[in-house]
C-alpha cells in the first residue's frame, strides 16, 4: 500500500504543478492565485491573477511566466523586483480560454487552448497549441487537437507530448530549432474517442484514460493525470502504461509533477472535479505526494 503526504488542502481548482529550485509550485485555477508550497508544507501567495490561472514556468532569468486563462494571455512575474506585467497576449489567435503550459530550456512557451467554452456547456471543438517566443511573440503551433490540455518535453528538448483529454490519446511532435514543430505522430492512445455530440462531460465519462496534467522522468516516461478515472499512470515511449497511482480516497485526479527532495516525488492534484469548481464549488482541492522508483530529469 503507498504512503501519501498531504501538503495543501481546501483549495479549490489546483493546477499548473511545478518543482523549481528546491520548492513546490502550482496555481489555483478558480481561486485566482499563484503559490509556492515548501515541501514541508509551508504556503506562500505569490500573485493573484483577476481572470484566473493555470500553466506555470520559468524563463531562464528565472522570471515566472503564468497562463490568465480567460483574458487569454500569459503573465510575467519578475523575479528581480516581483512586477507582473504581460509577456505575451494570445487573444488574437485564440477565441477560448487557454490553460496548461510548458516552458523549455530555450525559453519557449507552449500552451493549449481549449478550443470551446466547455465552462458554459458549449458543443466539445479541436483546439491549437500556442508558441510564445521568448520575446513574447506568439504564434499557432499545432492546430486540431482535441483539448490540448497538459505539455512536456524530453529532457534533451528533441520531442514534445501534448496530452488530447478528450481524444484519450498523446502526442508527440518533432522540436525544430526554430521552434517549429513536426512528425506529429500518436505516443499514447488508450481507447476509442467518445462521439462529440454528447458532450464534454459525457466524452469526458466515455473514455478509458482521460490524460490531463503530465509530467517526465529521468528514463522519458510519462507520469498521465487520468481525470476520468482518478489516477495516475506512467506510460513508457512505446506508449504502454507500465504502473499506476490510484488517487487516494477515490477523488479525482487532474495535475500532477515529479520533483521534491531526491527528485522522486510524486505530486498529485486532487478536487471534487473541475465542471463542480467552475459552477462555485470551493474547498475540495489539496494537493498530495507519493514516493516513486524513478526521479524527475536533474535540474527540473
Amino acid at each position: 500500500m503507498r504512503d501519501f503526504t498531504t501538503h495543501v488542502a481546501g483549495g479549490d481548482y489546483f493546477e499548473g504543478l511545478r518543482w523549481h529550485r528546491g520548492h513546490w509550485y502550482a496555481s489555483d485555477a478558480f481561486g485566482g492565485t499563484v503559490f509556492r508550497v515548501e515541501h514541508e508544507g509551508a504556503r506562500t501567495e505569490l500573485l493573484e491573477v483577476d481572470a484566473l490561472c493555470s500553466g506555470i514556468g520559468w524563463l531562464p532569468d528565472d522570471d515566472l511566466l503564468v497562463v490568465s486563462l480567460k483574458d487569454r494571455t500569459v503573465l510575467r512575474h519578475s523575479a528581480a523586483d516581483g512586477v507582473t506585467r504581460v509577456h505575451a497576449d494570445l487573444s488574437g489567435l485564440s477565441e477560448h480560454w487557454i490553460n496548461d503550459m510548458f516552458v523549455d530550456a530555450a525559453g519557449r512557451a507552449w500552451i493549449g487552448g481549449m478550443g470551446f467554452d466547455i465552462v458554459n456547456g458549449a458543443p466539445p471543438e479541436t483546439g491549437a497549441l500556442y508558441r510564445v517566443d521568448p520575446d513574447g511573440s506568439a504564434h499557432i503551433a499545432a492546430q486540431d487537437l482535441w483539448f490540448p490540455n497538459g505539455i512536456v518535453g524530453t529532457d534533451d528538448g528533441s520531442t514534445l507530448v501534448v496530452a488530447e483529454t478528450f481524444a484519450g490519446r498523446l502526442t508527440a511532435f518533432t522540436v525544430g530549432d526554430d521552434g517549429t514543430l513536426s512528425g506529429r505522430r500518436v505516443l499514447g492512445e488508450f481507447g476509442p474517442m467518445p462521439d462529440p455530440s454528447g458532450g464534454a462531460a459525457a466524452m469526458l465519462g466515455g473514455l478509458a484514460l482521460a490524460p490531463d496534467g503530465l509530467t517526465i522522468d529521468r528514463e522519458d516516461h510519462v507520469w498521465v493525470a487520468d481525470a476520468a478515472n482518478r489516477r495516475c499512470v506512467r506510460v513508457s515511449p512505446a506508449g504502454e502504461i507500465v504502473d499506476e497511482v490510484a488517487a487516494p480516497g477515490g477523488v479525482n485526479l487532474y495535475s500532477c509533477a515529479l520533483g521534491g527532495p531526491g527528485g522522486d516525488h510524486l505530486m498529485l492534484a486532487l478536487a471534487e472535479g473541475f465542471f463542480e469548481a467552475a459552477q462555485g464549488v470551493t474547498g475540495t482541492a489539496s494537493l498530495v505526494s507519493t514516493r516513486v522508483d524513478v526521479p524527475a530529469v536533474e535540474g527540473r
